[in-house]
């Protein structure tokens, strides 16, 4: 058999050619006063697209690990109930769940807010005065957190026991156990794939764009029904998804490598 050549030792051809035919297209972007327009437009969604990813995958990371956390508790009502929670979530598909959240449990959290309010006299509040912006967020939140628990708990359970049985033997307690033993051993197995949902999530955020988030992707349809040249807007839509998750992929390489040579 042919023995495998190291990945990182070898030219990325295909990085090459990614980046000279998206160099070629921000160069007839510039040329073309339609297309830079659009790529200006584009760029004003990016920081938006960024918010929701980071917002929104930061609290799914913390919410998952919880969850994974209460898979792995002895109470067995609290592992059924995390249970219950990612199957059904996991089930369901981000689309679905992101007008759910929007326009039912929102809404019915300001009911749920409204009643509780008028027992304690304070003021209400109007489901208008919830941005759909953090309506979009507290969505993906739900959606990621059941993945990324599924993430955890298979990185937590790899750790083998004996490490855990000699931290104990060395009176450490259970949260030193944890933070100092188990999870930066977790680490090593569970970051390819938590870049992996982190990659996805810079890409399903476009969904927000069906709320009207002001993200690439609306902006793009904006631009889209304005100018009519379909080909070159979404052309630049691409392009600009393409340069944010290839970037993100190539500092999650760097990191993996680095975590690798360490170890």
């Amino acid at each position: 058999m042919l023995t495998p050549r190291d990945p990182a030792k070898e030219f990325p051809w295909w990085l090459a050619l990614v980046l000279a035919a998206g160099l070629w297209l921000f160069w007839q972007a510039s040329a073309d006063p339609v297309q830079r327009q659009v790529l200006q437009l584009l760029w004003r969604g990016v920081g938006v697209t960024l918010l929701v990813t980071a917002v929104a995958y930061l609290s799914a990371c913390a919410l998952g690990l919880l969850l994974a956390l209460a898979v792995l508790a002895r109470n067995r009502i609290l592992r059924q109930a995390a249970r219950l929670y990612i199957e059904v979530v996991r089930g369901i598909p981000i689309l679905v769940l992101l007008l759910y959240m929007a326009f039912v449990v929102v809404p019915a959290a300001v009911a749920g807010w409204n009643w509780l309010a008028a027992h304690l006299g304070l003021p209400p509040l109007q489901t208008r005065d919830v941005p759909l912006l953090w309506r979009a967020v507290l969505a993906l939140t739900v959606a990621y957190s059941a993945f990324l628990a599924e993430i955890f708990r298979a990185g937590l359970q790899s750790v083998d026991p004996g490490q855990i049985e000699a931290a104990e033997s060395l009176g450490l307690g259970r949260w030193m156990r944890f933070r100092m033993v188990v999870f930066p051993q977790a680490f090593r197995v569970i970051l390819p794939p938590l870049g992996n949902d982190l990659v996805a999530m810079v890409k399903d955020s476009s969904l927000v764009s069906v709320l009207g988030v002001a993200d690439v992707t609306q902006l793009g349809k904006v631009a889209a029904a304005g100018n009519f040249r379909y080909f070159e807007t979404y052309n630049m839509v691409a392009l600009v998804y393409l340069t944010m998750t290839l970037t993100l992929s190539l500092l999650l390489r760097r990191l993996e490598a680095r975590l690798r040579n360490r170890g």
